[in-house]
């Protein structure tokens, strides 16, 4: 089998590893596209010890499952791997599992590669009228969506997205459905023309009101990213972070006490609403494809995905 394996931070392609082997409960997936992320990146940079096959993000075909009816049926799936007994999973926070393993992160390889297998409980059925290219978005659009799971949003909030990247364009996509007042920072014209062409307003760094927006989502996985966000939120208000990053980051957590911030990490989300916004249409991530590669051209699509600026790069077998 063919896969992108990453050891030592340094990242190669396989192409003698075996087709794993389902688990009890587990289903046999034959991948069909995969989508690189920012903590894919980070990952290579060191952000988590791992040896294994990297990826979390995909689309696939199931080759064998313990239902025969689900044989042949596309699906994506929920990249944590739960007991379901700890008292974290009986309380209802099975992301949070005690025994968790995650998809390409921690103890379990990942869909870079032309298998993998996952719990049958982790899989979702992809409408049969979402392509394939705006399925492979379903990870990333739950992980948007878990900020509404978190905070309740106003008509009078006032909300900025930091960072317009990968995430931050689904994010801004998903908070653009509240009827908050919303503003996204921008670096880069192609950020600024997907968002225009949504209809959603955006800002450059030097136009940010100090100490002015209620909610604030750092999207940028940066230290500096984290700093504009901590200037940009008011006292009392709520600071969200949606990124992670390898290395660690100065905070002056005083003036976090002074000004009353809420803040709130925010990482996996539910998979079914965003499947039902992709197939109603409602969210359009297409337009944040920027190529597509080969796994064996993974190496060259890694160095694609992590120059500045570059939206999504998709991997197929």
């Amino acid at each position: 089998m063919k896969a992108i394996w990453l050891e030592n931070q340094a990242l190669s392609v396989r192409d003698d590893l075996p087709i794993p082997q389902p688990a009890d409960g587990e289903v046999l997936v034959r991948l069909r596209l995969a989508g690189i992320c920012s903590t894919d990146l980070e990952m290579v940079r060191g952000y988590y010890p791992f040896t294994g096959i990297l990826g979390h993000e995909f689309v696939g075909e199931v080759v064998d499952a313990p239902n025969p009816d689900l044989r042949g049926a596309r699906v994506t799936g929920e990249i944590n791997l739960v007991c379901g007994e700890c008292p974290t999973c009986r309380r209802g926070d099975s992301t949070h599992c005690e025994k968790r393993t995650t998809l390409g992160i921690h103890g379990k390889n990942g869909c870079f590669a032309e298998y993998l297998t996952l719990p049958l409980e982790n899989l979702h059925r992809i409408p049969e009228h979402v392509t394939d290219e705006a399925a492979v978005f379903t990870e990333p659009l739950a992980a948007a969506l878990e900020i509404q799971q978190q905070i309740q949003i106003s008509p009078t909030d006032r909300v900025l997205v930091v960072g317009a990247g990968r995430l931050g364009q689904l994010i801004a996509q998903t908070l653009a459905l509240t009827p908050c007042d919303l503003q996204v920072v921008v670096r880069h014209a192609d950020q600024r023309q997907i968002l225009a062409a949504r209809g959603l307003m955006t800002v450059f760094e030097d136009q940010i009101q100090p100490r002015a927006y209620d909610l604030v989502v750092d999207a940028t996985g940066s230290p500096d990213g984290f700093a504009l966000a901590r200037r940009a939120v008011r006292p009392r208000g709520t600071l969200v972070l949606k990124s992670t990053y390898a290395g660690e980051m100065k905070v002056n957590l005083s003036a976090l006490v002074v000004d009353e911030i809420t803040l709130i990490g925010s990482r996996c989300g539910p998979f079914a609403p965003a499947l039902r916004l992709l197939a109603a249409g409602r969210i359009d991530p297409t337009p944040l494809i920027a190529a597509g590669y080969s796994l064996s051209d993974g190496v060259a699509a890694f160095k694609h995905a992590a120059q500045a600026g570059v939206f999504k790069i998709l991997l197929s077998p």
